[in-house]
């Protein structure tokens, strides 16, 4: 895929109590000069819930806001919501970036949540049912990793009583107190996981672009993968975006002015190979 100016963004977790984005209009300004626009991930919750919301309305409200004031955009799933496309991973930069939400890193999808063992369990359900050459192919894992993410129910996200969504989001986030550790965990080893699973799928990628663990930013492997990360729009971490644009890739921050969200500064810049 080739465009001008390309920016990504994931985790916008849109209808959660604890997005920041409580209207999508207050994302239109991100994309002004963007030719193609990709959210990679968790854009919002399509899993089943048992508190009446509709996912699918809430997803067909966002496509429509998109196709009135986005440019061509493409949605790729996460965990949270793992039947919103038919894309599980993207590439760019003829294969030198890959592009996919980073649940996938992970066995047990969220190794930090309340659901780890059901994840880890629904998973190795699912990667059994392949055969050996289907597991080693990209788009045939994924999709038994969005399988496994389908079949777990939404927690907090679907609460809509504002004090229950509180004891429910402490629950399932903050206890106990090792789950925070959990979380340093997971950031601790996600360069050396990001690194296998690149090796492992798409060797001639250099860039790794995904989100899901909320911690904007990005790291050099020793094995010279560059990893990004798109950050969040809800806690613990904040939103950013990586953006392509005149054979350069960089990471950018993304700012709230007001009651809209801006383009921010920029944290790292690297240049592409000549197409």
């Amino acid at each position: 895929m080739s465009v001008s100016v390309l920016r990504i963004f994931s985790d916008l977790h849109y209808c959660d109590r604890a997005s920041r984005v409580t209207t999508l209009s207050s994302l239109a300004p991100l994309f002004d000069g963007a030719d193609e626009v990709v959210f990679n991930g968790d854009t919002l919750d399509t899993r089943p819930n048992h508190n009446g919301l509709r996912p699918q309305e809430v997803a067909q409200k966002v496509r429509d806001f998109l196709a009135r004031h986005a440019p061509p955009t493409t949605l790729v799933t996460g965990n949270h919501d793992p039947d919103v496309s038919a894309h599980h991973h993207l590439e760019f930069s003829q294969g030198e970036m890959l592009v996919t939400h980073g649940d996938a890193l992970f066995e047990d999808l969220v190794p930090w949540g309340r659901d780890a063992a059901l994840a880890r369990r629904l998973v190795a359900q699912e990667l059994a049912r392949l055969s050996p050459p289907e597991r080693a192919q990209l788009p045939t894992c994924l999709g038994a990793y969005r399988r496994a993410a389908a079949a777990i129910p939404q927690r907090h996200q679907s609460e809509r009583r504002r004090l229950r969504y509180i004891v429910s989001y402490v629950l399932d986030t903050l206890w106990p107190p090792t789950r925070v550790w959990r979380v340093i965990q997971a950031w601790r080893q996600t360069p050396v996981r990001a690194d296998t699973f690149v090796r492992q799928f798409r060797p001639q990628a250099r860039f790794l672009v995904m989100g899901h663990t909320h911690r904007l930013g990005f790291v050099r492997t020793p094995s010279g993968l560059i990893v990004l990360n798109t950050g969040a729009f809800c806690p613990p971490g904040g939103p950013g975006l990586v953006e392509i644009r005149d054979g350069r890739l960089a990471l950018r921050r993304i700012e709230s002015r007001g009651d809209e969200y801006r383009v921010g500064e920029r944290l790292a810049e690297f240049a592409l190979a000549p197409t």
